[in-house]
């Protein structure tokens, strides 16, 4: 899950990082209130949960009154990288000499956190890791160890920091990795990190990323959730408890397990068709995970045919049935199905669907032959 500058500033605040006074505002009024209290100059930035704002008109300077009002009213509903602007957040400004870049993200090939440090920070750090990768010194981060102040040492000099800045950049990394392990996040970026003219380190910034699948344990952060910059498909079935993706095809997917589904997928490419999602109903899928399945994937109106692949193992292949039986009672989706049942009970399932006799439902004997099926049925 995706926060929002603010939202990752006030959750670095917890873990004592350093950062600007701001207030979030909604409409131009509150945002001019809240640069009132601020005070001038101070930045008006826009949030949406995309990178380059600043380059895209997002993030403005206002001296007084009159141009903070200026920049919220421009700011608020600008569209940036696809996302719409609702929200603004009003911060004081700081004085910058400096700007560092610092980072902690979960390396899945490594299995552990990796640690980032660059003395280039700013808008284009993505240049400088493509142009001038040793620019950015980086160290993995033993679980077990935790970060400790020799990481921090060495990322300083590895980076080239000043001397004086060695210590507080160590001390500023140990923060971050609190609140990167603290809120079981996958990513917490600073860029930039501004060193102040008093020698101070302050997050400018901040880009924070979080497991979803901790969210249980963190309620608090489990409410930073925007709903709005969510794909409405996609929330409809976090809301039902089941794991989908959106995809660019027309071809609907439905299976039980990941490896089937992503197996399901590659057969249908094969034949030439084009997934419109992946969804996987997990094992031991109830009838009424089933309804809700169809209901999620036949909501996208691009949708032309749909594929339901299920190999019974704990997933009872009768359920499985009784739940599509109870889909097109409910639902009544019109396109047309290709239904491959295997495995526990699956005879019995076959005979459920034979007997209810459901319009435009075809059987299928093989993943092969129903992918074949589907992809001819949706041209």
């Amino acid at each position: 899950m995706d926060l929002l500058e603010y939202q990752g500033k006030q959750l670095f605040a917890r873990h004592g990082i350093p950062v600007p006074a701001g207030e979030p505002a909604r409409t131009v009024d509150e945002a001019i209130a809240a640069a009132n209290r601020i005070g001038y100059p101070c930045a008006v930035k826009a949030q949406v949960q995309v990178g380059g704002r600043g380059k895209l008109g997002g993030i403005k300077l206002a001296s007084d009154e009159h141009q903070a009002r200026e920049h919220a009213e421009a700011i608020l509903g600008m569209d940036i990288k696809g996302l719409t602007v609702r929200e603004l957040w009003i911060e004081g400004a700081s004085q910058i000499e400096a700007e560092y870049y610092a980072s902690f993200v979960f390396d899945r090939g490594a299995k552990a956190p990796l640690a980032m440090l660059s003395t280039r920070g700013g808008m284009d750090i993505e240049e400088v890791s493509t142009q001038t990768p040793e620019a950015i010194a980086s160290l993995h981060i033993d679980p077990l160890l935790g970060f400790q102040p020799f990481h921090g040492r060495r990322l300083a000099f590895e980076a080239a920091v000043d001397a004086d800045l060695v210590a507080p950049v160590g001390d500023f990394l140990a923060r971050l990795y609190s609140a990167f392990v603290g809120e079981e996040a996958t990513l917490v970026e600073v860029n930039p990190l501004i060193v102040t003219p008093e020698r101070t380190l302050i997050a400018l910034d901040a880009k924070v990323t979080l497991d979803g699948n901790s969210l249980y344990r963190h309620p608090d952060n489990a409410q930073l959730r925007d709903l709005s910059s969510e794909d409405p498909q996609e929330r409809m079935a976090k809301e039902r408890d089941l794991t989908y993706v959106k995809l660019d095809g027309n071809i609907g997917i439905l299976g039980n397990g990941a490896g089937l589904v992503m197996s399901t997928l590659d057969v249908v490419a094969q034949h030439g068709g084009a997934p419109a999602n992946f969804l996987d109903a997990g094992g031991g899928s109830k009838a009424e995970a089933i309804t809700a399945a169809v209901e999620v994937i036949t909501w996208d109106p691009g949708v032309k045919a749909v594929l339901f692949n299920i190999f019974g193992g704990i997933t009872r292949c009768d359920e499985v049935a009784r739940g599509l039986i109870a889909a097109f009672e409910q639902i009544k989706p019109t396109i047309p199905f290709v239904v491959r049942l295997d495995g526990t009970n699956g005879e019995e399932g076959r005979a459920l669907l034979a007997a209810a006799a459901l319009p435009n439902v075809h059987a299928a004997s093989t993943m092969d032959e129903a992918a074949a099926l589907v992809v001819e049925l949706a041209k």
